[in-house]
């Protein structure tokens, strides 16, 4: 496809093909999984096509055979039966690059017990980072780690940032729609899911409570809240709040940032931080604009570190080392980090988010507090900000733009 976005993972998939039989994409509806997948696959079966699933419903192992390999067997989760057919063929032939697999829920996949357990590498992918949509490969934790962070190209201000992030990463509306279209395509999207997505997965939820929980997740999103706060503003009972936490976390519209840990720090907090899987679903769902986020300080904070998280999020799976992504507060709010990039089993990055041009040495306080207590473990800090500068604000600590997030050189 002459007009196709490279991704960040597509490297990861190309080496993993080379190595080992199956590989299976994991992401939100319209991530562009599929789009992805077709470039490294040589046959497509699209699975929510009743006519190309009828066969595979009937008897996969049989569908399976004489298709010409990578075979790519997108939507599994259409006919989950799919997943035992690969299990046996790739017992039977263990040669690489023979399927890809795509889909919208890992619910089946959060399973110890999952039919490819040991036969299939599972990767995650999430909607387009801006480094993706300007064409750049470079990576924000490789930089930090090494050469150190640089700038190039246009330099957003805070309005330009919050554009981006009411942009959001889903490639069809992000690259192929206008601005007013493209907020009609956002609401029809969360609609869809909280309708149609929601009711294939368990056919019996009430889909106004379900509404007034993701709305109470939405308006939170990026905060250190209690399930109770969430559930009392939906005004439904814990156990419902439950359920529908974990459908919405199935269906990979939302996701949660854990707390990090260590026997270094003392009365840390434990809960985990809420995050939308895309800044563009605040457009999407509550139907705010630029000039709304830009009269609300507080959802101008929200929008930002949801935004931020994205972009690092993406980079994550594509990383050449094992990478985590956490949080840190301590007990009242005395020492907080709004994320910790956790490099292998011990490295630590530790980022703030700041919706200022010019941050000064008081907002690095936190991080000077975890570089002193980290020791050589902390490999540096930066206070991400709106403005236009990178400069020093301690030994190790740096403030710089959040478009180092993707500049390319």
């Amino acid at each position: 496809m002459a007009d196709y976005v490279r991704r960040l993972i597509d490297p990861v998939i190309e080496d993993l093909l080379e190595e080992v039989p199956a590989v299976l994409l994991v992401g939100p509806r319209a991530a562009g999984k599929t789009t992805t997948a077709i470039q490294h696959a040589k046959s497509v079966v699209r699975l929510d096509r009743d006519a190309e699933a009828v066969a595979f419903r009937a008897d996969s192992d049989s569908a399976l055979k004489g298709l010409a390999e990578p075979v790519l067997l997108d939507e599994w989760q259409t006919v989950p039966s799919v997943l035992g057919a690969v299990k046996r063929a790739v017992d039977s032939d263990r040669r690489a690059g023979r399927f890809i697999l795509t889909g919208s829920v890992r619910a089946d996949l959060e399973s110890e017990t999952w039919p490819g357990t040991g036969r299939v590498v599972r990767l995650e992918m999430f909607p387009l980072s801006i480094g993706e949509q300007l064409g750049s490969t470079g990576s924000f934790i490789e930089k930090v780690s090494t050469e150190g962070l640089t700038l190039s190209g246009e330099l957003p201000d805070l309005r330009g940032y919050v554009e981006l992030a009411l942009s959001g990463g889903f490639p069809e509306p992000t690259l192929e729609l206008s601005e007013r279209t493209r907020g009609r395509w956002l609401s029809s999207y969360v609609d869809q899911i909280l309708t149609r997505d929601v009711l294939s997965q368990t056919g019996d939820r009430d889909p106004e409570k379900l509404r007034r929980y993701f709305q109470a997740y939405t308006l939170n999103s990026a905060g250190l809240v209690t399930e109770k706060t969430i559930y009392d503003a939906a005004r439904i009972n814990r156990e419902t709040a439950l359920g529908y936490n974990q459908l919405l976390s199935n269906l990979m519209v939302i996701d949660e940032v854990p707390a990090w840990t260590s026997n270094r720090l003392k009365r840390l907090v434990l809960s985990p931080k809420r995050y939308l899987i895309d800044s563009a679903l605040y457009a999407g769902y509550l139907g705010t604009d630029v000039d709304g986020v830009m009269r609300d300080g507080d959802v101008l904070g929200r929008l930002l570190d949801t935004f931020v998280v994205a972009q690092v999020r993406a980079q994550l799976t594509a990383a050449n080392k094992p990478c985590k992504l956490y949080h840190l507060r301590q007990e009242q709010g005395r020492r907080e980090v709004d994320l910790i990039i956790e490099i292998g089993a011990s490295k630590i990055i530790g980022v703030e988010i700041k919706s200022t041009s010019s941050p000064t040495s008081k907002d690095a306080q936190h991080l000077k507090w975890l570089k002193e207590n980290l020791g050589k473990d902390f490999i540096a800090g930066i206070v991400l900000h709106t403005g236009p500068q990178i400069y020093e604000l301690g030994d190790g600590i740096i403030a710089a733009p959040i478009c180092t997030l993707w500049s390319n050189s």
